[in-house]
């Protein structure tokens, strides 16, 4: 019984949730904003890029699952450079104190800069690289916004870790990769995760941007071209895509989190 309620509650009040969500934008799109395409306006605008979502009838003209790859793989290539700096320049800041109060201070600067000022910058230092600068800045823009909450959480792990567990470690006379493998990554896995989670959030926000600036092919792009053509119903259909695409990956992170403890 117990089980049967929780499973009901688990569909019915995220239906109602959609279901308000929905009644709300007939609500608002009928009297607040008569601009704003209702949900059966968005559907008919937006049913041939839906019902065909790996379409390819030109550049700027696909199917919303093909935009939708696009994005994720320049994503997947950015939050990696971003993993793999952010995660040992965390072990690095979390095992030195010198380290912290050297870093900190240029950290604190850089973390808050919005991707829209890193996109020119990026622009300008793969200039020289001729074709592909545009994918080039964009991954550096992809990395270097979403690699703060990897960096910041790793660190706060490193320093929790109980001096016992390092004490233990001396004594069984662990070599350094060994400490750190057996001892500190293990401890620290919850804190990285909790940074991995939040930094790939970051990295799927800053593409639209990235791909809206640069004109890329992709979600941010196509909601962009949409945009400049006024057709107000497949900007809603981006909005919801990306929102969808970001709870999916959200999840998949919890999911590898939780296949992680449990190893």
């Amino acid at each position: 019984m117990i089980f049967s309620k929780l499973k009901l509650d688990s569909l019915l009040l995220p239906l109602i949730g959609v279901v308000a969500f929905v009644a709300l934008w007939f609500g608002l799109s009928a009297t607040v904003s008569p601009d704003l395409p209702d949900p059966t306006a968005t559907w008919v605008s937006s049913k041939p890029v839906v019902v065909e979502p790996f379409a390819y009838r030109g550049e700027m003209d696909q199917g919303i699952l093909r935009f939708t790859w696009l994005s994720l793989v320049l994503v997947a290539k950015g939050y990696a450079i971003a993993l793999i700096v952010g995660t040992p320049l965390g072990f690095i800041l979390g095992l030195s104190k010198v380290a912290t109060k050297i870093c900190d201070p240029m950290i604190q600067v850089l973390r808050p800069v919005s991707p829209l000022a890193w996109l020119p910058l990026g622009m300008i230092l793969f200039m020289k690289t001729g074709k592909g600068v545009s994918e080039m800045a964009a991954l550096f823009t992809i990395a270097i916004c979403s690699m703060w909450p990897t960096v910041l959480n790793t660190a706060v792990g490193v320093r929790s870790i109980p001096q016992d567990y390092l004490n233990v470690a001396k004594v069984l006379k662990l070599s350094r990769t060994k400490t750190l493998f057996k001892v500190l990554v293990p401890a620290t896995l919850p804190y990285m995760f909790t940074g991995f989670r939040l930094s790939l959030g970051i990295a799927w926000l800053v593409i639209v941007a990235a791909e809206m600036l640069t004109g890329r092919p992709g979600v941010g792009g196509f909601l962009w071209q949409q945009y400049n053509s006024l057709v107000y119903e497949q900007i809603i259909l981006c909005i919801l895509t990306i929102g969808l695409v970001g709870f999916v990956l959200d999840r998949l992170m919890s999911l590898v989190e939780a296949r992680f403890k449990t190893a």
